[in-house]
Formats: structure tokens, sequence, C-alpha cells
């Protein structure tokens, strides 16, 4: 095996797609990772999937289990309407159907949407200035990250259009007061631009921890961070190799994922 080769289960279940099921691995796995990183809040927030060859169809976490006991058969898949259309003993979280349907529905582009809690990205969302670009990792993200501000627990159906409007055709989200959001043609890439995001709000928060003023990025140098981090080569491949990576170390730990 190399160090590229990734496991499958052989239980795709009988009926489905491979592309599903190819989908599912995928997903579920990320979802391991999450919980790896420790970007995880009970049994809240979401990382959802187009389901390959369906139209409007995705896949979502069942509601009420840990990230951990995330699987790809236990994965519910639905509309965009949130109507189940997979045999799940688990309901779906209704806030979190808000936002990922509406910008599923959207922007055709999104073939993955993430959304976390994580305390750093919490934090930096609760910050009046938001994101600061004076670290290396935000000076990769230049131009790159929308903000919406926040409405309360995303249950109301009238925030879907004034959400839709503020993310516009950026990838990345901070939603104010809340946390934080990530979409992209990939899994992969939704999963980089979040990671880059992350670790920008985790370094602006310690270096500002410190209460000593920040080393400025001047803007070209971040126009030119962002540019050969995210747009060289072809962007659907962004991420892939970083993610193929927690992936094998998922395969290692908790391979009960691929059931």
């Amino acid at each position: 095996m190399t160090v590229l080769d990734i496991p499958t289960s052989t239980k795709k279940p009988a009926g489905m797609s491979e592309a599903e099921w190819q989908a599912r691995l995928e997903l579920a796995a990320c979802y391991r990772i999450f919980d790896h990183l420790g970007w995880v809040e009970m049994i809240f927030n979401h990382i959802t999937v187009r389901v390959p060859g369906e139209d409007g169809h995705l896949l979502i976490n069942p509601f009420g289990l840990m990230y951990d006991e995330v699987t790809a058969s236990n994965l519910v898949k639905i509309d965009l309407d949130g109507n189940v259309l997979s045999d799940s003993d688990w309901p779906v979280n209704e806030a979190g159907l808000l936002i990922h349907s509406v910008i599923h529905a959207s922007r055709p582009d999104a073939h993955c949407i993430m959304h976390t809690h994580t305390t750093a990205g919490t934090g930096v969302a609760c910050l009046r200035g938001g994101l600061d670009p004076d670290n290396f990792y935000a000076a990769q993200l230049h131009g790159m990250v929308a903000y919406h501000d926040f409405e309360g627990v995303t249950v109301d159906p009238e925030e879907k259009p004034r959400l839709v409007a503020d993310l516009g055709e950026r990838n990345l989200m901070v939603l104010r007061n809340h946390g934080l959001l990530a979409l992209g043609p990939t899994l992969p890439a939704a999963f980089s631009a979040l990671w880059t995001l992350q670790r920008a709000c985790e370094i602006q928060l310690a270096a500002q921890s410190s209460g000593q003023p920040l080393m400025p990025v001047t803007s070209e140098a971040a126009v030119r961070s962002t540019r050969e981090s995210f747009q060289m080569g072809d962007r659907t491949q962004a991420g892939r190799t970083l993610f193929t990576a927690l992936r094998r170390r998922v395969d290692r730990i908790a391979p009960d994922y691929a059931v």
C-alpha cells in the first residue's frame, strides 16, 4: 500500500450508487477528522456534501450523534427542503438545514459546506474588527472572507436572502457572534480553506493576548500570498494532499467510519 492509498469499505448498501458511497466515505472521514482536530460542538454543527448525480440531494450528519459516531452508512440523505430520503432513525438539525440548504441552492459551485463553532473562530466572530489580516494565515485569505451579522439562532426563513447576499461569491464567511463557514467545489477544497481560516483565528487571538501591537502585513504581500496559496493550478484539487494525509490518520485510529 502506498501512502496515498485509502482503504474503502466493501459494505456499500444494495441499490446505492458507487458515487454516493464514495461521497459518504469521504464525508464520514471528514467528520472524524473534525473530531480529531477538536472542531466539535457536542452534537451540533454540520458538514454537508451534494450527492453526486442527484440534483438537489445532500448528505448531512444525523442530529443526536457525536462526530466520532458518524459513519458512511448513517449519514442522512435529504433534499433542499429537508425531506429525509434515506432510512434513518435520526432527525436533521433545523438550524443546520437552513444555512446549508440555502447556500447549496444558491451556489451551484458549493459541493461541500462546513460550519463550526470553534473557540477561536467564534472568538474572532465576536470581535468588532473581525479577522485581522496581519498574520501568515490571514494574509492568505485576502478578499476571500465575507461577514454576516448575527440574527439569532438560524431557524428563521426570512434570514435566508440576507445570508446569501452577504456571502456573495466568496467561499469563506464569518458569522458574527456565531462561528465560521466554508464552502468549496470539493470537500478537500472547503476543508483547506476552513483550516486556513481557523489557524488565522487561533494565531490572531494568541497574538492579541500579548497586548502588543501586531506587525502589519502589506496589502501587496497579502495579495501575493493569497494568489500563491489558493489560486495556483486546479482549484478543485486544493487541499487534496492535506485531506488525504488526515484521512490516513483516521484510517489508523478510527476506521469504523467506513461502515
